[in-house]
């Protein structure tokens, strides 16, 4: 007689419901944090996804656990065949020679917000992070990216070392649209 316990079923049931809840725990610690800016403003003008495509360097950003430590971080936006955006966020551990991290993601310009709002999802469908490129250069030469909680907040370029004086004009750019500047770490190239 062949046993129908459903106890192997609820067992795994219950692992995998344990797993859900785990990530959904670990995505709420990742949105933690102090935010530097209360008041996000809504992105400042459009983007043209095919110009802000490619590489960009990290020059400054706030710090959280998922990005500690990181030295030499560049992030890489391309257009996948499917229209999703890809991106792979790299970095060096502790030094600008120090152990390679690599993390990527996919996902969808948010209809209806002139190519300026992301969702991503770098773990997966179970944890989708917003990304707004709240203003940009003209010609594409720099970028400053954040989201909706003030929590996360990157400051990008185009070239890994900028002047004192385009690297300050950046962070007073970041100031006025809201951002506290003594949450800011620079990342070293």
């Amino acid at each position: 007689m062949e046993n129908k316990s459903p106890l192997p079923k609820l067992l795994f049931l219950g692992v995998a419901v344990a797993g859900v809840l785990a990530l959904g725990a670990c995505a709420t610690l990742a949105r933690q944090g102090p935010s530097g800016n209360a008041n996000v403003p809504e992105p400042a003008k459009a983007v043209d996804l095919d110009r802000y495509l490619g590489r960009w360097y990290e020059l400054a950003r706030y710090e959280f656990g998922y990005q500690k430590g990181c030295e030499a971080v560049t992030a890489d936006y391309r257009l996948l065949e499917n229209g999703e955006v890809g991106v792979t966020n790299a970095c060096r551990q502790d030094s600008v020679d120090g152990p390679y991290k690599e993390a990527t993601a996919r996902g969808r310009v948010v209809e209806g917000s002139n190519n300026t709002k992301l969702k991503l999802s770098f773990f997966g469908p179970f944890y989708v992070g917003d990304y707004w490129v709240l203003d940009h250069a003209d010609d594409y030469s720099w970028s400053i990216v954040g989201e909706p909680s003030g929590r996360n907040l990157w400051i990008l370029s185009r070239e890994a070392n900028v002047s004192q004086e385009q690297r300050q004009a950046l962070y007073n750019r970041a100031r006025e649209l809201g951002y506290d500047l003594s949450l800011l770490r620079e990342t070293k190239h």
